[in-house]
């Protein structure tokens, strides 16, 4: 019996290689499907719809080489801030600046040592120290008054029709919610073409310059109230839009707040403005402004719907009885192999 114990051990022994070697072949009609599959959803994906991206206008809402001072604004905040910078700030500090410049000329020959060979002993002198005690004053009383009011408008409570879009900054890309409409969607990037891997999308002029366009464009209507809610998943961002006047820091564990009303259609670019990390350069921002007709089109597109409104399944629920009708012998033949399956079982067991 002993003997017969170890002939069968050593013979089960003998078999063990046999059947390790055989599973990778057992595996491997498991990876010709899988590999098999991934063309058919690679068609199915080239096959899906895509919102018709709108290429941006040359010299709005993005950076232009060699050019100097600030984007036209297309919000009315931002227009106003244009107008104090152009109109108030630098006036004033150039005066300033060529003033000082001019007195340090003055000085430096007027009062040098040839000139001078004995020094003026000179030390007060009222009308001078009470002209350069209150000028300053009222300097920056008269930038006050008009900076107050533009801080204060930036921060201003939207209003309830407002259209809410909330931005979560990730190391590194942004994630957008429309709460209101039930969108929610991540925006990356988009590469160069020799860059990006085989079959992922690359950057194209229609979708924005280089290191600013992203597989994601926010839509947002024109002429009605935006209030952008701003946060953070892992460190600081910031959320900034030079077209806009909006620089919103994105926190991690607090929501920042602050609105703003797109006066005019088109394409515009910014960037994240905090450093967080080694690729913060590749966080791009991309708002897409367009009617609000339009923008009802995009939310049913994506699969929202409009504050007030039905869900977009029950809009559409007419045309789906042709749909169900074409799918309905599909879903009969995938579940006949399940039933006679069963029905084999059954007759098998003679239960």
């Amino acid at each position: 019996m002993n003997i017969l114990k170890t002939a069968i051990l050593a013979f089960g022994l003998m078999l063990a290689p046999s059947a390790a070697m055989a599973t990778p072949g057992a595996t491997a009609p498991a990876a010709v499907a899988a590999n098999a599959a991934a063309p058919a959803d690679a068609v199915a994906n080239a096959a899906a719809p895509v919102w018709p991206v709108t290429p941006p206008v040359a010299g709005i809402g993005q950076p232009v080489n060699g050019a100097i001072g600030i984007q036209p604004q297309v919000t009315k905040l931002g227009e106003e801030a244009l107008w104090m910078h152009d109109i108030i700030l630098m006036p004033v500090m150039v005066i300033i600046s060529l003033l000082v410049l001019g007195l340090l000329f003055w000085i430096a020959a007027r009062y040098r040592a040839k000139a001078n060979p004995i020094a003026s002993k000179t030390s007060h002198n009222t009308a001078i120290e009470v002209i350069w005690t209150l000028l300053p004053v009222l300097i920056l009383v008269g930038i006050a008054i008009p900076s107050i009011s533009l801080l204060a408008k930036q921060y201003k409570p939207a209003p309830k029709e407002a259209i809410t879009l909330k931005a979560t900054g990730n190391q590194w890309n942004w994630s957008y919610e429309y709460p209101d409409h039930g969108i929610e969607f991540t925006a990356n990037m988009l590469p160069e073409k020799d860059e990006a891997a085989p079959g992922t999308a690359f950057r194209t002029d229609a979708d924005g310059p280089r290191l600013l366009a992203a597989d994601n464009r926010i839509i947002l209507p024109v002429g009605v109230p935006i209030k952008l809610l701003t946060t953070a998943s892992d460190v600081i961002h910031s959320w900034a839009m030079p077209a806009f006047w909006i620089k919103m820091d994105a926190v991690p564990g607090r929501t920042n707040e602050t609105s703003f009303t797109i006066e005019k259609p088109g394409v515009y670019f910014g960037q994240c403005s905090e450093l967080c990390g080694d690729k913060h350069a590749y966080m791009p921002i991309v708002v897409e402004a367009v009617s609000p007709a339009r923008f009802a089109e995009w939310v049913k597109f994506k699969g929202g719907k409009m504050p007030g409104s039905e869900p977009v399944a029950a809009a559409v629920a007419p045309a789906a009885p042709a749909a169900t009708g074409a799918t309905a012998p599909v879903a009969d033949n995938a579940a006949a192999p399940a039933a006679n399956a069963t029905n084999a079982a059954t007759a098998a067991t003679g239960n």
